[in-house]
């Protein structure tokens, strides 16, 4: 009956296979808090290492925990399969190593959380993976940067700290003629966007944001759509398409057919995921678990609390500029309306007039709001990027990804409304003052 849900409530708590523990019956999902399974004979062991059958063989690759969190997951998003993973660095990083090698590029937006620029710009150039960064305001720049050794498009649904929502659609369009597919960073909009209706190939998702939401465990998530075919253009994905020599020349595409349209997904977790070893613990997927179980009743009240953030913001006489796609016009605002449903997110990005000090003395007025590196908690979050998630970047590359600095992040939690406004009323009065007193 699972298949038959589709309204995201119901899909985070019956989504997926899982029913009850096959061993004991239990509603909740168990820890299976185990390295490695019992095989039943040498026959089983064997087909499970050959891909005859699915199951069970070391935690590193599978676990029955995480097998829960997989499914639901890819119910939620409409997909086939999904992969957690350690983190969202590396869903990130595997997303884009499982199809690209040596030699090979990725079209990514310029629209990025700092880590993943700097993952791309130095560590995967370090690999031998060129990322070449394009403006996603015009999709054709995307076409414009690709050539015959291309392997993917990467964006951010909702990216900040520009908070301009991605062309998901146009640019999906150009992958496919291409054979490219776009791979989606959905971590900033789970539930109000699904970038599988609009074309995406793979989505990946920072767990700890939202989908965790209380900040306790860090975790990443892999989502195959099913619906690319990485067949169509073969010498666009050679991984996909020819002998893959660490797993006894297994030709992916055809490898996987009878179990499904899961070549991408499944080749991410029986050789990366078995090499590299990023693997999720049960213990952080279960915490994973009990997140999900929530998010479309916080991230309405996310949204909500950030659409009053937004407005209060906008009327105040020390902020130079409120960032939300709520005050977005022309065709930024046309795709937010196009790709998000439900709201607008819970980030706000706030520029004040201040500069570098009051973006400090903001900060460190602020009692309710947190002061962490990372979004999508349950409490509300502030950041000052320039200091902190983006300071690795140069001067250059912060402008480009939207970061001056008087700039603070704003990751709107679901207190009451009116607790959150009015710290930050106080902690705007004393970034003045501070301002003020520095002149």
């Amino acid at each position: 009956m699972s298949g038959d849900f589709t309204n995201p409530e119901t899909i985070v708590l019956h989504g997926g296979s899982y029913r009850a523990d096959p061993a004991t019956n239990a509603g909740a999902v168990p820890i299976y808090q185990t390295t490695s399974y019992q095989f039943n004979s040498t026959e089983h062991a064997a087909n499970l290492f050959a891909l005859a059958e699915l199951g069970n063989i070391y935690t590193r690759i599978m676990n029955p925990t995480n097998d829960v969190l997989e499914q639901r997951i890819a119910a939620l998003e409409g997909g086939v399969a999904a992969l957690a993973v350690s983190s969202g660095q590396a869903a990130s990083a595997l997303s884009i190593q499982n199809i690209a090698q040596v030699g090979d590029n990725v079209v990514s937006s310029t629209d990025l959380y700092g880590g993943t620029w700097n993952l791309f710009a130095n560590t995967l150039k370090q690999q031998g993976i060129e990322v070449r960064f394009v403006d996603p305001a015009d999709p054709e720049n995307f076409r414009r940067a690709t050539d015959d050794k291309t392997r993917a498009y990467y964006a951010e649904t909702l990216p900040n700290p520009k908070l301009h929502v991605f062309p998901i659609q146009e640019v999906s369009d150009i992958g496919r003629e291409l054979g490219i597919p776009l791979i989606m960073d959905n971590t900033a909009a789970p539930i109000i966007c699904r970038p599988f209706d609009h074309g995406a190939a793979v989505i990946v998702y920072s767990t700890t944001k939202y989908i965790g939401g209380h900040g306790t465990s860090i975790g990443g998530l892999i989502v195959d759509s099913g619906s690319f075919d990485w067949e169509a253009h073969p010498a666009r994905q050679p991984l996909l398409n020819q002998p893959d020599a660490s797993y006894h020349g297994a030709v992916w595409v055809e490898a996987v057919k009878p179990l499904g349209p899961i070549a991408y997904v499944l080749k991410a977790r029986v050789t990366l995921l078995r090499d590299l070893g990023p693997a999720v613990s049960p213990f952080n997927a279960f915490q994973t678990i009990q997140g999900l179980e929530t998010l479309p009743l916080r991230i309405r009240e996310h949204c909500r609390n950030a659409d009053a953030v937004t407005e209060y913001l906008n009327r105040h006489d020390e902020v130079a500029k409120v960032i939300h796609p709520s005050l977005q016009g022309g065709e930024e605002r046309r795709r937010a309306d196009a790709y998000l449903k439900g709201g607008y997110g819970g980030l706000v990005g706030v520029e004040l007039k201040g500069g570098l000090e009051a973006g400090r003395a903001f900060i460190d007025a602020l009692e309710l709001f947190y002061h962490v590196a990372n979004i999508g908690d349950a409490r509300s979050l502030a950041i000052h990027p320039a200091t902190t998630t983006h300071s690795q970047l140069t001067l250059e590359e912060q402008l480009a990804t939207g970061v001056n600095e008087g700039y603070v992040r704003l990751s709107v939690g679901i207190e009451h409304i009116d607790d959150i406004i009015a710290d930050l009323a106080q902690a705007l009065d004393k970034a003045a003052a501070a301002v003020k007193a520095a002149a």
